[in-house]
């Protein structure tokens, strides 16, 4: 099975209403990503057309794809966590053995999870303060605040991700790095 299949297909393999929440998550990112990417694909082809047919681009596509931006980039973070793809150091972490691995990975799910809903927090602030400024884009009209709001709902998703990585470790005999990929190396070099 692909990857690109087995994200088609993802069912969380947590116990009971995590397991639910786990699934539903997955696929609202999936959908959210595919729609922004295609997008932002669609509009930018669309202002080069205009450009060069109409001689003048259009006066909304980069505040759209700026909106877009920021929706792609919060929600591709809990994507990046639920599969266990965001980068990390660990020279000190694969010397250990397996039970210490597992109590390392849980203490850095938590706190990376405690990181999250913190900048989540401090989000909704920043948010705030923009709202109360009155800023809109110029050409769309759109207050500012609003297209902000991907970033705490990412923010929270990713802490969500990394509370339920936490348990599936604490869960588990295994180490995992996300909910559903445990820790480990592939080998990827092949003989030719």
């Amino acid at each position: 099975m692909t990857e690109e299949e087995s994200e088609k297909n993802y069912r969380s393999t947590l116990p009971g209403p995590l397991g639910v929440v786990d699934t539903w998550i997955s696929k609202a990112e999936a959908v959210i990503l595919a729609m922004g990417v295609i997008l932002m694909a669609i509009n930018t082809v669309a202002n080069v057309v205009s450009r060069f047919v109409l001689g003048e681009s259009l006066h909304f596509a980069e505040e759209v794809n700026r909106i877009l931006i920021v929706m792609i980039t919060f929600a591709g973070i809990g994507y990046a966590a639920r599969h266990g793809r965001h980068i990390r150091m660990s020279a000190f972490y694969d010397a250990l053995p397996t039970g210490a691995r597992r109590w390392l990975m849980i203490f850095i799910a938590l706190f990376t999870a405690i990181v999250m809903f913190t900048l989540c927090y401090y989000s909704i602030g920043y948010i705030s303060t923009v709202q109360s400024r009155g800023r809109v884009l110029p050409s769309l009209s759109i207050p500012v605040w609003i297209i902000y709001l991907w970033v705490p709902v990412g923010f929270a998703v990713t802490g969500i991700q990394y509370l339920l990585t936490a348990f599936k470790n604490l869960t588990s005999r295994d180490v995992y790095l996300s909910t559903h990929v445990v820790d480990g190396y592939k080998d990827t070099e092949t003989e030719v």
